[in-house]
């Protein structure tokens, strides 16, 4: 038996060897079709090769491209595991022209790989054509030699292909496969087409008209060529199978599923194995693509898929959470073809797991809910679920509508849609209404209207910095407008963007939004209400509408330096706490480009070895360059998984946890967090802090730097060292001892230079300096006004003149820079305080207080200029306190 991979491989290597570039395929997530939720078909990411906005290094090529469809209006959702050709997830096999071969070699190639490579009888193959094409009808022929019986007109859309109303355009030519006569159904075009007889397996798509407003205006200058064979189908076919389900893939699925939950794999139970098998395949690789669960947008597809899973794993008895336990079977079925299965195999698991988890403790009381009502409605007749229920089952246990639908499938029940949108629509208008009495300001009402009319911006940036959008609102000056042209500063919000959001410390993204009419500079990118993502842009050319299709790039050399920093913040924080103790958390941070911010908890200032482990260990994770791993979990999972809460971030019901570094039993740092990071440890490349300071009682901020800035900043250190040296003539090694060396030279000279005007001084070279000491009541007293003194030197100075008259008061006044500084000495057993003398003289010098023992006082004031009259009034003191004695 030939396998999906060997098919896969024979595919690709068939189209190589005839020349064709071989293509990985694309994400998921298509960056460069807003109007696509995911990729749905293997011309998608060749779109703007195909319109010319894009130019490839080849001009012909070969994929075998991921497609999911399971949500707009490419949705197959609600029909697989019932039907043998429905899937969410395939793989589309393709071979692609971009203005090199036509027709002719496309058919060629075709009948080629089908009859000759692979051995398919030619009288098991029909081929359609579109009604008017000629060409294509005489080239099956020439070349097949397939009777006319076999080729087929078809007048309808079904094979006209378009991208748009405006764009390329062409006919196309199909090619069935015929499973027998003892299959119900008719060949394409009859009355019994609809049934599985004939399947479809290979579309041809001739790229030669282009249209506007679904007219055709003209040729293409270079015509294409589009192909699409489904694998599943064809692996069918090889396989000898009539039903996808039954081939290699899929029954290895279904196996496992079946072994995992002892259920038989046929009967009542088929419908829901291939639902898990084939959800399995799409969640897996939604995760992989990095979508995750979410209650907006691709993530909420993608929780439906899953919740579609889980609910019919519940069916089968199984009694623990399921999906994540067949993943390591879809990574060895699919993961050599698809290595970032392999990759992303913990985040799957992880992903999967958290979500049935909490998806069962819901899911009883959900379905006890339904149970209770499908009695009431057997007993009374009915077949209609009203609206309110539904919506019940939505809003208070999880339910998405569709689940709902599916659960009540099998007994005949429908349910009232315009009743659940209804009651929809009143939850909205009671949120409208409470969110205006909350007392938010007026002018951000703004936001509201548009994320409740438009909900929110999906955001495509943890895994690129370019993709396209389309302008769903423009606000300028505060309110919604139309239009913006040339010089206007405008908010510019698209459905989705892979510019970030300001938020949780780290700066919104920068960049460019573009088109070929218009170029706008984004400036920075906010996030209003938590689910938009608002670009606030000045337009340097052009002009910009709602309904436009942009492209947006991120400044990529920005965003990598943020996001540097903001890992690095992760790694600063769990350093400190091993360094100082677990009380250390986050109470602020500031990521930007150039440097980054950091507040903590913690009592007292860091030593400088305190710093200097912190800053080496953090550099010692950078060096391991460990992956950094993300999982999507509950808040309260995750925290008590040992992950840390940030600071400010404001958390949903699932949140990203990042895990980044080699810790002791797993990782080094464990935290919550919806910003952007490193792929691996190693991008921030260096660890630098710059400041250690406080912010307020028990608050310290580090400031540091990452990567070039840091780099930068070091080699700034180094210049000004040399800098230093130089001056010093001598090397920069031997500059600590120098400084040290002439810092000691310096104190010895103002040590001698002190002592020479001490003594100066007191020999009488001072202003106002007596012969010898006065009597001021009885008592010897000396008064002196020292220019230049250092004040420090008063004290000692006032002790060399008490002990050189024996017994009084002395009174010495040093002046420098016009500032006065006073010093009053009063010898022991003459029962005067020195602190009531020096106050004298400070009132006179301007100043206020002055204080010390009774023996010896201090103080000084700001008006150098009257130090005699601080004497006087010394004197003056000093005798009214002998006359009240």
């Amino acid at each position: 038996m030939t396998s999906t991979n060997d098919i896969r491989r024979s595919f690709l290597d068939y189209f190589e060897g005839q020349g064709h570039a071989r293509v990985p395929s694309a994400p998921l997530v298509p960056h460069n079709d807003p109007t696509l939720m995911f990729v749905n078909a293997g011309m998608v990411p060749f779109k703007n090769v195909f319109t010319g906005l894009e130019s490839r290094p080849y001009s012909i090529a070969t994929s075998s491209q991921k497609c999911v469809r399971a949500g707009g209006k490419h949705n197959d959702l609600d029909n697989v595991g019932y039907t043998a050709r429905h899937h969410t997830f395939f793989e589309m096999l393709g071979n692609f022209s971009f203005g090199d071969y036509f027709k002719e070699q496309a058919i060629t190639h075709a009948w080629t790989l089908l009859t000759k490579e692979w051995g398919i009888p030619a009288e098991k193959l029909t081929a359609t054509v579109y009604h008017t094409d000629d060409q294509a009808f005489d080239l099956w022929k020439k070349i097949a030699g397939l009777p006319e019986s076999r080729i087929i007109r078809i007048p309808t859309k079904d094979n006209f292909w378009a991208m748009g109303s405006d764009g390329p355009c062409g006919p196309c030519s199909e090619i069935f496969y015929d499973h027998g006569d003892h299959i119900y159904g008719g060949p394409p075009g009859s009355p019994e087409e609809d049934g599985d007889r004939f399947v479809e397996i290979w579309n041809l798509v001739f790229m030669q008209y282009l249209q506007e407003n679904d007219e055709i205006v003209g040729d293409l200058p270079r015509p294409s060529i589009d192909t699409g064979m489904g694998l599943e189908r064809v692996a069918a076919v090889l396989q000898g199978v009539h039903d996808n389900y039954d081939t290699d893939t899929f029954k290895a699925l279904i196996a496992e599923s079946g072994a995992l939950t002892g259920a038989a794999t046929t009967g009542d139970n088929q419908a829901s194995h291939r639902v898990i098998a084939d959800h399995l395949r799409a969640s897996g690789f939604l995760v992989a693509d990095g979508v995750l669960p979410a209650n907006e947008g691709r993530g909420y597809v993608l929780r439906r898929i899953m919740r579609r899973a889980m609910r019919h794993a519940h069916l089968l008895g199984a009694k623990d959470p399921l999906m994540h336990r067949m993943v390591p079977s879809l990574v060895a079925e699919m993961g050599a073809a698809y290595p970032e299965l392999v990759r992303a195999q913990p985040l799957i698991e992880a992903t999967l797991l958290q979500e049935e988890t909490r998806f069962r403790q819901t899911l009883a009381n959900g379905l006890s809910l339904l149970k209770d009502y499908t009695l009431k409605a057997e007993s009374g007749g009915l077949k209609v679920l009203p609206g309110d229920v539904a919506f019940k089952l939505y809003d208070t246990y999880g339910f998405p509508y569709d689940l709902t639908e599916d659960a009540l499938r099998s007994q005949g029940i429908q349910v009232d849609r315009d009743g659940f949108d209804a009651a929809m629509a009143e939850q909205k208008r009671a949120a409208r209404a409470a969110w205006k009495g909350s007392g938010d300001k007026a002018s951000d009402e703004v936001w509201y209207d548009i994320a409740d009319a438009l909900g929110g911006t999906e955001f495509i940036g943890y895994n690129g910095t370019e993709g396209e959008g389309q302008v769903v609102a423009l606000v300028k000056d505060g309110a919604r407008v139309d239009r913006a042209g040339s010089e206007d500063a405008v908010t510019i919000l698209t459905n989705q963007t892979p510019f970030y959001g300001e938020s949780g410390g780290q700066m919104g993204d920068a960049g460019v939004i573009a088109n070929d009419k218009l170029r706008a500079v984004v400036e920075d990118t906010s996030k209003p209400l938590g689910r938009l993502h608002a670009h606030h842009a000045k337009i340097e050319s052009g002009e910009i509408a709602v309904g436009d299709t942009v492209k947006l790039s991120v400044d990529a050399v920005r965003r990598d330096q943020i996001r540097a920093n903001h890992s690095a913040t992760h790694l600063l924080h769990a350093a400190l706490r091993r360094r100082l103790g677990g009380h250390v958390t986050q109470k602020g941070s500031l990521v930007a480009p150039d440097r980054l911010r950091f507040d903590f908890s913690h009592p007292s200032a860091l030593s400088a070895q305190d710093i200097a482990d912190v800053e080496a260990d953090v550099n010692a994770q950078i060096r391991h360059n460990e992956a950094v791993g993300t999982r999507l979990m509950t808040p309260e999972d995750a925290i008590a998984a040992g992950a840390m809460a940030l600071f400010g971030e404001k958390y949903g019901d699932e949140v990203r946890v990042l895990s980044m570094g080699r810790g002791d039993a797993a990782h080094y740092s464990v935290e919550l967090c919806g910003g952007t990071h490193v792929n691996a440890t190693g991008d921030i490349a260096i660890f630098k802090i710059v400041s250690e300071s406080a912010v307020s009682s028990g608050i310290r901020r580090i400031e540091a730097l990452t990567g070039e800035g840091a780099r930068q900043w070091l080699n700034a250190r180094d210049e000004r060292l040399k800098e230093a040296a130089s001056v010093l003539k001598s090397a920069p090694d031997e500059v600590p001892a120098r400084v040290a060396a002439l810092v000691d030279e310096r104190r010895r000279l103002e040590r001698e230079l002190a002592d020479a005007k001490k003594a100066l001084a007191l020999g009488g070279g001072g202003a106002a300096a007596p012969a010898g000491p006065e009597q001021v009541g009885g008592i010897n007293f000396v008064g002196q006004v020292l220019e230049g003194l250092d004040p420090k030197a008063l004290r000692g100075a006032v002790d060399e003149a008490k002990a050189r008259i024996g017994s009084g008061v002395v009174a010495l006044v040093a002046v420098n820079e016009g500032r006065a500084s006073v010093a009053v000495g009063v010898s022991d057993g003459l029962g005067l305080s020195a602190v009531d003398l020096v106050k004298a003289a400070v009132a006179v010098l301007g100043g206020q207080g002055g204080g010390g023992r009774p023996d010896m006082a201090q103080g000084g004031g700001p008006d150098g200029s009257k130090g005699a009259e601080a004497l006087e009034a010394v004197k003056g003191a000093l005798a009214g306190a002998r006359e009240a004695a």
